[in-house]
């Protein structure tokens, strides 16, 4: 699916004339305090995480998204609210900056190509298949993958997982992570608990100490309605067949 017209787009939709945000946060009824995220490290792990942002680096920030081994070295994973909104279709414009960090851009911004999301998101919305795979061109004759690496996909993995979650809320210039377990939110979304998780966090990738990407905040009322407790889709065989769609192009 080719990306269509920008349009401002947000987890909870706000009108036409609003900024480009997307919420990605989760609701607790927990009363103990979670855990909170603290400042990325620089590593080459973080370097496969970066920005989805309007136009540059610098401009409106969407989401945070991945980069994923794939067989045309090309693909990030994403949750699919943060580039086909409900009710406004796909974004134009997106840019895909991995390592951002203070106004830098180590790798340079990277155009979005195309997008694939289930049917059963872009014509109903449902929260089950709230995960997108996006293609990005090359840039300098070069592939993605190849210049930042990329993490492989986990499927069926079960829930109790030990997860770090790295992402980019839009009120801060540098990455913030977590790490704890991720626990069942239903038989087929999950979630974990840690402070901080605000917008500009959807999208965020859950990697397993073997490097595998288990699930994106989303899913769950987009990722959450508060930055304390964020949600996904469990990454099992519709995620295995959305990817297995988009890598082969």
């Amino acid at each position: 699916m080719a990306l269509g017209p920008a349009r401002p787009v947000r987890a909870r939709l706000l009108p036409p004339a609003a900024a480009l945000l997307i919420a990605a946060t989760a609701c607790s009824s927990t009363v103990e305090a979670p855990p909170a995220a603290r400042t990325a490290p620089r590593d080459a792990a973080g370097d496969r995480i970066g920005t989805l942002s309007l136009g540059t680096a610098q401009g409106p920030r969407a989401c945070t998204a991945s980069v994923v081994r794939s067989p045309r070295h090309n693909l990030l994973v994403t949750a699919a609210h943060c580039v086909v909104p409900e009710d406004y279709g796909p974004q134009e414009g997106l840019v895909f900056t991995p390592g951002y960090r203070n106004g830098t851009s180590p790798y340079g911004s990277w155009a979005l190509d195309a997008v694939t999301v289930d049917p059963r998101w872009s014509e109903e919305a449902d929260p089950e298949y709230d995960v997108a795979f996006v293609t990005v061109k090359p840039s300098g004759g070069r592939q993605i993958e190849d210049v930042v690496g990329g993490n492989s996909l986990g499927g069926e993995s079960g829930f109790g997982l030990a997860v770090s979650v790295t992402g980019y809320p839009n009120g801060g210039e540098e990455p913030i992570t977590c790490s704890t377990r991720t626990a069942s939110q239903s038989p087929t979304q999950e979630r974990f608990d840690c402070d901080g998780y605000t917008e500009g966090t959807s999208g965020s990738p859950w990697i397993t100490g073997a490097g595998a990407v288990v699930g994106v905040i989303g899913g769950y009322q987009e990722g959450g309605d508060t930055p304390r407790v964020s949600y996904s889709v469990t990454f099992d065989e519709r995620v295995t067949q959305l990817y297995r769609r988009a890598a082969a192009g």
